[in-house]
């Protein structure tokens, strides 16, 4: 059992993201390697969860496309993921904001919280 954490420990790769909550609105930049090529996507939305523990934690980002919510899942120890930047912090009274998926338009929306 030892043997599997010091492995873990020996392939953890320190990253430094920003601190951020549930509600938040922030921008994922993701690499995409598509044949040879590399490319950065920036995936925009608001945090609906974040999941996991210590090094395992992941956190799912919805967003609003073409009147179609798009989910998206990212593990936080991910080396695709090359920054995160917040750019609303949202005030909200849950962990997990499943109710976002069946409002649209302005009931869509999260307060900012003022910092």
């Amino acid at each position: 059992m030892d043997l599997i954490k010091v492995a873990e420990q020996a392939f953890l790769v320190e990253t430094n993201h920003p601190e951020f909550k549930s509600g938040d609105t922030i921008t994922v930049a993701y690499r995409i390697k598509e044949g040879n090529k590399e490319r950065i996507q920036e995936f925009r939305g608001d945090v609906i969860k974040i999941s996991g523990h210590e090094g395992k934690k992941r956190f799912t980002v919805r967003k609003i496309s073409g009147n179609i919510g798009v989910e998206r899942i990212f593990p936080l120890d991910s080396p695709f993921i090359d920054s995160i930047t917040i750019n609303k912090r949202g005030k909200v009274r849950r962990a997990k904001l499943y109710y976002l998926r069946a409002l649209t338009g302005k009931k869509a929306r999260i307060k900012e919280r003022r910092v």
